[in-house]
């Protein structure tokens, strides 16, 4: 009897093993994709019969790169010129959900100046015309938010100077030293510059962009013609991630053995080369929410593609529908 209860236990398991798909899950190594490492870690993407390994990116744009030539299955990046290119030119990529949000209830980006900018007197975005914008490349998403921003306070949008740095950490350097005159920030960024005295809040995203679908989840237009069922699961497992992450890291709520499950998830690509209890207080610190459900915000993310397309930054016939699948708006049931 005991035999046979062990080969047929063996038998669950083999095919569980057949069954299981490999994915390559793309990220950046922020606790705004906390998600995908929760997902991971907590089992909720092999519940899903997917068998995720992570890889790690330095930029989104590379990640897009990596999904569009098939290297890499899914990703999170923000709306911007370069993956709207990628799917225009040869429809190789795909919205099918949301990730971060602007939401004005909870913490969100912050609108910084630097210190000389602020005594010469940008107190305001409606000061922003004739600055320089900090923007990682030309037509990411800080080109969008910089030009909306400015649009929304009353500046000059178009007097606003988007200059380019290699990366996040270039910015940050720049903005301390007066380089750069203004850029805007995810709040634990932020917090840092701030707390070294090294910068000025002049504003918030959210009273600017409100609803502003910061992130995107995408895959390549290959997964969504021919595994279906696959990205449905990846959605249905990064959103049971999302209630963990809003209700762990942005509500601070949940038992004690919750909370260190969710933080030892995050730690393990998040602030991995801190020990664990010095990285607490930063992960758990100054989060911005993710979209319930993992649903795309439809209506924000086309203002973003028409916002490019009016910009140069991309093709004038690129049709934006096209780029969303039909149910990237819905819920992860």
């Amino acid at each position: 009897m005991k035999t046979g209860k062990m080969l047929a236990l063996a038998a669950a398991l083999l095919s569980v093993q057949v069954w299981a798909e490999a994915i390559k899950v793309g990220y950046i190594s922020l606790p705004a994709h906390g998600a995908n490492f929760i997902a991971k870690e907590r089992g909720y993407f092999a519940e899903q019969g997917l068998e995720a390994e992570m890889v790690r990116f330095q930029s989104a744009q590379q990640m897009a790169v990596a999904i569009a030539s098939g290297d890499v299955d899914y990703g999170i990046t923000s709306i911007t010129g370069g993956l709207l290119n990628l799917a225009a030119r040869g429809d190789a990529v795909r919205i099918f959900g949301g990730s971060l949000m602007e939401d004005p209830s909870v913490e969100g980006q912050v609108i910084l100046a630097s210190n000389q900018a602020y005594e010469e007197g940008l107190q305001s975005p409606k000061d922003l015309a004739g600055k320089r914008w900090a923007v990682t490349t030309a037509g990411s998403s800080f080109s969008y938010m910089g030009g909306q921003i400015a649009a929304a306070a009353g500046a000059d949008a178009k007097s606003l100077k988007m200059i380019p740095f290699n990366g996040i950490p270039t910015i940050t350097a720049a903005l301390s030293t007066g380089q750069v005159d203004a850029w805007s920030i995810q709040p634990a960024i932020a917090q840092r510059l701030i707390d070294k005295g090294e910068a000025k809040v002049i504003g918030k995203v959210a009273d600017y962009l409100p609803d502003y679908q910061v992130t995107v989840l995408f895959t390549s237009t290959k997964n969504v013609q021919e595994k279906p069922n696959q990205v449905k699961g990846f959605k249905t497992a990064y959103a049971r991630a999302i209630a963990d992450y809003n209700k762990v890291l942005v509500e601070h709520q949940g038992e004690a053995a919750e909370i260190d499950a969710v933080v030892a998830a995050v730690h393990k690509y998040v602030h991995s080369d801190e020990p664990l209890e010095k990285a607490r207080e930063l992960i758990l610190q100054n989060n911005m929410k993710l979209s319930e459900g993992a649903a795309l915000n439809r209506a924000d993310a086309l203002k973003q593609i028409e916002w490019f397309k009016a910009e140069g930054s991309v093709p004038a016939n690129l049709e934006g529908e096209k780029i969303l699948t039909p149910d990237a708006h819905e819920a992860a049931q």
